[in-house]
């Protein structure tokens, strides 16, 4: 921050990607006011945030769950009539997510197609996240059906997301079918699903049938 303040009066004159980067160092580490701050010093510096200015503030605001200050964020996106793409919604459902709204949630991913928009695999993994952890393992895994047959394949993270969510839910058998499905489409399981199935191994909590795929899934 020093180095930043002192091309702010001796030169260069910082850019957006300068900003940019400092903006996101602040909201990694939780200093969302001093993010905000320094997203209205570029701007009184004449310097214009870019689309990715405001993805990354949003997404601060959003995962420190400052989902209010993010709205108002989206609306002034909207007033300058920015590209607001499908990288910006999914960071709004994720907040939605954090902060446990559920049903507005499931209404704006519901609303993406009359926006012109399609969900993609990140949007559908956030929805697939959101659910699990809210419980609701039925509707993730009717979304996993859904977004293949959209043409969206699930990828490694989608599949590590709603097997994680299941085991974690207690629906074990259910899981093992999902990691079958990974293993075949080439996919492994991550640390954190790694972890979650050695706490399964360790309780006996695993059809001993099964162990062959499980490993063949490590």
């Amino acid at each position: 921050m020093m180095l930043f303040l002192d091309m702010s009066h001796k030169g260069p004159v910082p850019n957006t990607i300068t900003y940019n980067t400092l903006v996101d160092g602040f909201c990694k580490v939780g200093r969302i006011d001093d993010a905000q701050k320094l997203f209205s010093e570029m701007q009184a510096c004449g310097q214009l945030p870019d689309a990715q200015t405001y993805s990354i503030l949003l997404d601060g605001l959003c995962k420190n769950r400052q989902l209010s200050r993010a709205m108002q964020l989206f609306c002034e996106m909207e007033a300058k009539k920015l590209d607001i793409n499908i990288v910006i919604y999914s960071i709004l459902l994720e907040g939605l997510f954090i902060t446990g709204k559920i049903e507005s949630a499931r209404d704006l991913f519901c609303g993406l197609s009359s926006k012109g928009l399609r969900p993609d695999v990140r949007t559908y993994t956030i929805m697939i996240n959101g659910l699990c952890i809210a419980g609701l393992t039925s509707e993730a895994e009717n979304l996993l059906v859904e977004m293949e047959g959209k043409g969206c394949s699930p990828n490694g993270c989608t599949y590590n997301t709603i097997i994680r969510g299941l085991i974690s839910n207690k629906e074990t058998s259910r899981a093992m079918v999902l990691i079958q499905q990974m293993v075949e489409k080439g996919f492994s399981a991550d640390a954190s699903t790694m972890e979650l199935i050695v706490q399964l191994l360790s309780k006996d909590e695993v059809d001993p049938a099964l162990l062959p795929l499980i490993k063949e899934s490590l």
